[in-house]
């Protein structure tokens, strides 16, 4: 994929600025549950190794941190604002992250094994609901009216992104998803609360109606642009860059983007593909964990012959401007529309 035109190498200092701000909220906040659930979530988190010793290993990416905080600079607020949203969006991300594994039977996250391969799946779910109710708590702390604001904000988006989840995992067994039919479930799944961190500090800096929802629709688009670009990496990525098996999207029956584009495309390949995908819908997990490293990596050619690959890379782009003109829509401060506009290129060319 082509390099948009405003990336910016300030980028990385935005990704540092919201760890380093909300770092100590997060850690304050998971140190209140009670033991072995703490643990376990540092764990996640990154901040201690398998047997307990401080580590620094890969905590993800930041991108809904950084949002929250340039999203308070967007209402002309101080960017410590934001940091309540940042923290509250960061541990329902987690939440989500700890249940999806487990669902998905993921076995790496960031290079290293999911908490359910270490811990068990009682505490990955346990810890999960945990992160999610500490969500609630943080946002709601303030005890003002716009932290009222933002947790319903909030709630909404988290109930989306459980509606996405479970529309992802109803079309693993179906023979055929349409491309609207994808784009609900990921605009649930991943743009919701790309959606709620592009607006929530703004809502605690005390934003109107209108830049709040300006700021929730570029989230939005970002999300979908975000997760299209996911998508082609769940197929094509570099294991050693995403931290998963190859062809990690194929081995779980998704019905990804390039998967559904592909196969509303006409012609030889995707009907091949199409014969090949209702076969495997059919198969038992055990059976479908028997196929060899061939057989995914047919369907991975059929798919890009298709046009599957294209036309989601072409979807990143469209879904990348859109997000950008709903920055124009409302008078946001120049640097803060920059940076904005930065952190969408980070996602239309990220490799992991």
């Amino acid at each position: 994929m082509n390099q948009p035109a405003h990336t910016d190498g300030a980028v990385p200092a935005l990704l540092e600025r919201g760890r380093a701000l909300a770092a100590p909220a997060l850690r304050e906040a998971v140190g209140r549950l009670a033991p072995p659930m703490n643990t376990v979530a540092a764990y996640h988190f990154g901040w201690i190794d398998a047997d307990g010793r401080p580590a620094a290993s890969d905590s993800g990416k930041a991108i809904r941190p950084a949002l929250a905080l340039l999203s308070a600079e967007a209402a002309g607020a101080a960017p410590e604002t934001g940091v309540p949203g940042a923290v509250a969006v960061e541990l329902v991300h987690n939440f989500s992250l700890l249940h999806d594994d487990l669902m998905d039977g993921d076995e790496q996250r960031r290079h290293r094994d999911t908490v359910w391969k270490v811990h068990g799946p009682a505490q990955a779910i346990l810890v999960g609901d945990a992160l999610f109710a500490l969500a609630n708590e943080v946002i709601l702390a303030p005890g003002t009216a716009d932290a009222a604001r933002a947790a319903r904000r909030l709630a909404a988006a988290s109930r989306r992104l459980v509606d996405g989840q479970a529309q992802d995992i109803a079309f693993e067994h179906r023979e055929h998803v349409t491309v609207a039919e994808c784009l609900e479930m990921e605009g649930n799944k991943t743009g919701a609360l790309l959606a709620c961190a592009a607006s929530i500090g703004a809502i605690l800096g005390g934003a109107d109606d209108a830049l709040a929802e300006s700021l929730e629709l570029y989230g939005q688009h970002l999300g979908l642009a975000f997760q299209a670009v996911d998508d082609l990496l769940g197929i094509w990525g570099d294991p050693r860059s995403t931290g998963k098996r190859t062809w990690s999207d194929l081995r779980q029956r998704k019905k990804s983007l390039p998967v559904v584009a592909a196969q509303a495309a006409r012609g030889p390949a995707a009907e091949r593909l199409t014969a090949l995908l209702t076969a495997d819908a059919k198969k038992t997990q055990e059976e479908f964990d028997d196929f060899d490293e061939a057989e995914f990596a047919t369907r991975a050619a059929l798919i890009e012959e298709a046009g599957g690959r294209v036309w989601t890379e072409g979807e990143a782009r469209r879904q990348y401007d859109a997000a950008v003109a709903a920055l124009h829509r409302v008078d946001v401060p120049g640097p803060v529309r920059d940076r904005l506009t930065a952190l969408a290129d980070f996602v239309v060319v990220r490799q992991k």
